[in-house]
Formats: structure tokens, sequence, C-alpha cells
């Protein structure tokens, strides 16, 4: 590997880790091989319950042994539910405890659950922007505390195609995502002179089994290569924020769909 995309001592946070098909295993798995210590968390109770066949529980230990087996630096934190608002800067202060400090915060986990305008209710409000958006600042928060400035750091978010187009099933998800949007520019700024980068990826439908049959073919036909994106497409863009090539990129949300039309 070029040596400019090594993440050779670097250790990355890695949430949203807690199925074999999802884009944070993929992540893991990239950032391992490119040499960077991956400290991975996830909840794979809420995989569970949406009956994702992939689901299995404590998902996170089971792949810590089989990337520690090909000899790579994978450490799994227990799972554990971001919703709880002391839990953010718990997963942090654990991670730091592995290596002695962070260089990259990949914020991949996401809480997601379709209704209807009519079907909302407060708790199905509360529970998109308690642990997208809330666990997210908190944890953003305590991971710009622990950085050297001399080193600096990188902070990736997740957002969706909200901004490109509606998602009128998924209203209180759509809204929870446009502030992570938003939440990156504000952070950008905020944490430069920390020496922090911060970018956000807008991964495009990406196939990690969630959906099978005609409406999975219709949806890889609105691609101009007539399939999905992949868990590696984005995790490849996540490789590359971390490494020394995207120094100079910060506060951008960046669309990696691969031509998806709407």
């Amino acid at each position: 590997m070029e040596s400019n995309l090594s993440l050779e001592n670097q250790t990355l946070l890695v949430t949203g880790v807690s199925r074999s098909l999802g884009i944070g295993t993929a992540i893991t798995e990239l950032c391992a091989k490119a040499k960077g210590h991956v400290i991975i968390h996830g909840n794979s109770n809420y995989d569970k319950d949406r009956a994702y066949p992939d689901a299995t529980t404590d998902f996170v230990f089971s792949l810590e042994k089989e990337l520690r087996a090909k000899g790579y630096q994978v450490t799994a934190l227990p799972p554990s539910d971001l919703s709880k608002s002391d839990e953010p800067e718990k997963i942090i202060k654990a991670a730091t405890k592995v290596t002695g400090s962070l260089d990259g915060l990949i914020l991949n986990h996401a809480y997601s659950v379709h209704a209807p305008i009519f079907e909302w209710t407060s708790e199905h409000i509360d529970n998109h922007f308690s642990i997208n958006v809330r666990a997210s600042m908190l944890m953003i928060q305590a991971f710009a505390q622990q950085i050297d400035k001399e080193k600096g750091g990188a902070i990736t978010l997740f957002t969706s195609g909200q901004y490109l187009g509606p998602m009128i099933d998924e209203i209180a998800y759509a809204l929870s995502k446009e502030a992570i949007r938003g939440m990156c520019q504000q952070v950008a700024t905020a944490l430069a002179p920390h020496n922090i980068r911060v970018n956000c990826v807008n991964p495009g439908p990406t196939d990690t089994g969630y959906l099978t049959g005609e409406l999975y073919d219709q949806v890889a036909d609105m691609f101009p290569s007539g399939r999905w994106g992949m868990p590696k497409d984005a995790a490849r863009l996540v490789h590359f924020l971390h490494s020394d090539y995207a120094r100079w990129i910060t506060g951008q949300t960046i669309a990696s769909e691969g031509g998806f039309q709407r």
C-alpha cells in the first residue's frame, strides 16, 4: 500500500459495527488492512430487532477474533446503547484506554425506523435525535478533548441523501441526518484550531442486505452502472479521508453515490 494511504500509527474508533454486511464492518476491515489500529463499537440488539439475517449477538467480538487471526490490530468494545446520555463519553474513554489516545473517529452508527407523517410519536422522534445527533455531538466533544494538537486528528460523519431529494417515509431519520450534515460544517470550523478535520459522507443506497426482490432490482436500475453501492465503496472513501492524502479536506459533505438518479 502506498505510504500516504497507510494508517500506520493511527488509532481509529468506528461506531455502528454490528453485522457482517454493514458499512461499519467494511470500514473496519479496510482500515485494519491499512495498518490502523481499529477499535469497534456496535449494538447488535438493534439489528436483531430489525430482523437482519446477518445480525448476531456480540458481533463485534467475533469480528475482532476473525481479523486478529489475520494479523490485524482490532479491538472490540462491549456493545451498548448510544441513546443513554452518558454512554458516548464512556465509549470514548474506553477507546482511549486501549492505546492511550485516538487519532480518528468514524461515526457510522444510525437509528432508522420508517414512519409516515401521521405515525410519528415522541419516542420515534426522540430516538432518532438522541442516537444520531446527540450521541455524535457528545462523542465529538470527548474525542476532541483528548487530541494531541501537534498530531491532530480526523472525524468522519455519515449523512444520507435527504439533501438531494425527499424521504417522506422516514422524515425523522432524514431530519436527524440533515442535522449531521449541518454539524459537519459547524464542527469543522470549531475544531480547525485544534488541528482536527471533519467531513461527512453520503454513501447513497448501499446494499447491506436490507432489501431484496423486485424493489432491489428497481433501485439497481437507478444507478448508471446497474448495481447498488457496496459497503466497500463507502469504506474506500472513509479510508481516504483518514489518510495523509486528505489532509487539506475539511468541512465537506461528499456524495459517493455512483451517479444514483432520483
